[in-house]
């Protein structure tokens, strides 16, 4: 009888046990729109904190995710966590390649220059947030954490101009 009991009571203690479902990537992802087949349900016990069950096609992923790798709320463009007092504010830069000198979180100078004129500094300091993958030939989207005043200047040089970028040094 002891030993029946021990055996149920080992089944008890390591049968399943019922793991949440939560969306993971189904390739190597890059920022960008989420589309129909990126993700896939999957069990995870436990899951993540913030995990994302559902509801992610035609949202903005922010950064690069790996195959399998759980998708959570900080993942999204809408729930990145801005520094007070900033923008999310997307700008074009003319040479698509310069983007891939550099990530989310690098600090970067926008210069504009305009038909004549030399380039000039039009805003400072200022940290990339995300790099949407682009499927284009009209330069490099990044979407930059900006003061209110540097997303106006951002807006007005680009309207006009064309836009590089300086890439600073990590402290």
């Amino acid at each position: 009888m002891a030993a029946g009991i021990g055996v149920l009571s080992t089944y008890v203690a390591l049968r399943p046990t019922h793991a949440p479902s939560v969306l993971v990537a189904t390739h190597d992802l890059s920022p960008g729109i989420l589309k129909p087949g990126d993700l896939r349900p999957a069990a995870l016990n436990p899951p993540p904190s913030g995990a994302v069950r559902s509801g992610a096609v035609g949202r903005v992923l922010a950064g690069a995710m790996r195959r399998g790798e759980p998708l959570t709320d900080v993942r999204l463009l809408h729930s990145l966590p801005l520094p007070p007092g900033t923008v999310a504010a997307p700008v074009r830069i003319a040479d698509s390649d310069t983007a891939q000198l550099i990530a989310p979180g690098s600090t970067i100078g926008v210069l504009a220059a305009w038909e004549g004129q030399p380039a000039q500094l039009v805003a400072d300091d200022v940290t990339v947030v995300t790099i949407p993958k682009a499927d284009d030939d009209h330069g490099a989207l990044i979407v930059l954490a900006t003061t209110p005043s540097q997303a106006s200047q951002l807006a007005a040089a680009q309207a006009g101009g064309r836009l590089s970028i300086t890439i600073k040094p990590h402290p």
